[in-house]
C-alpha cells in the first residue's frame, strides 16, 4: 500500500513537472511576444513623431512666400519630400 501511494505521488510529481515545463515555455514565448509588441509600439511612436515633424515642416512650407521661381521650386521639392516620407510611414505602418 505504501509502495502504491509512492508510485501515485511520483506520477503526480511527473505531471506537475511537465506542467511547469510547459508553463515555462509558454512564459518564454509570451515574453518574446511582449518584446516584439514593445518594439513595434516603439517604431509606431517614432513614426508618429516623424509625422508630427512633417506637419510642422508642411506648415512652414505653406508659409514660405512664393514670390519668385526659386521659392516655388523649393516649396515644390519640400512638398515632394513630405509626400515621399508619408508614403514610407504608411508602408512601415502596415
Amino acid at each position: 500500500m505504501v509502495f502504491e501511494e509512492l508510485q501515485r505521488l511520483e506520477k503526480l510529481a511527473e505531471q506537475v513537472a511537465r506542467k511547469v515545463r510547459l508553463l515555462e515555455q509558454e512564459n518564454t514565448a509570451l515574453k518574446n511576444q511582449l518584446l516584439s509588441y514593445e518594439e513595434r509600439m516603439r517604431e509606431k511612436e517614432e513614426a508618429l513623431e516623424h509625422f508630427k515633424n512633417q506637419i510642422k515642416i508642411s506648415k512652414i512650407v505653406r508659409n514660405i512666400p512664393v514670390e519668385n521661381k526659386e521659392s516655388a521650386e523649393l516649396r515644390g521639392r519640400i512638398d515632394n519630400y513630405i509626400k515621399e516620407i508619408d508614403k514610407i510611414i504608411t508602408y512601415l505602418s502596415e
